[in-house]
């Protein structure tokens, strides 16, 4: 999916326009999800762009891109450019050190007298 989103049209609220490019973004990322996987795949991942143009825009996660649509708004910004391209990925092996819980070994508690 690539958009520009307006955000300033005569008569029409600012607030509901942003509402809307969000809305359309969480619409794209459910019916991509909704996809069936691949072989091998574990999940969807998404590669994403945010700018004030295509030319300008730069690659970010996906769990920032609502924040910087808000951003955008807040600075006054007329309109932006969000790319976001769903591809299936594979999450890869665990080391053991990364799952085994850490212990933290405290001193024995000492009854009182």
């Amino acid at each position: 999916m690539k958009q520009s989103f307006q955000l300033d049209l005569p008569g029409r609220q600012r607030e509901r326009w942003l509402d809307a490019s969000k809305h359309t973004v969480r619409k794209y990322v459910a019916r991509q999800r909704r996809a069936p996987l691949p072989q091998g795949s574990d999940f969807w991942d998404f590669a994403c762009r945010f700018g004030s143009t295509e030319q300008e825009s730069t690659e970010v996660h996906f769990a920032t891109l609502f924040a910087l649509m808000d951003a955008a708004a807040a600075r006054g910004e007329n309109a932006f450019f969000v790319s976001i391209r769903g591809h299936a990925a594979a999450r890869g092996p665990q080391s053991k050190s990364s799952t085994a819980p850490a212990t933290q070994e405290s001193e024995p508690e000492i009854p009182a007298q």
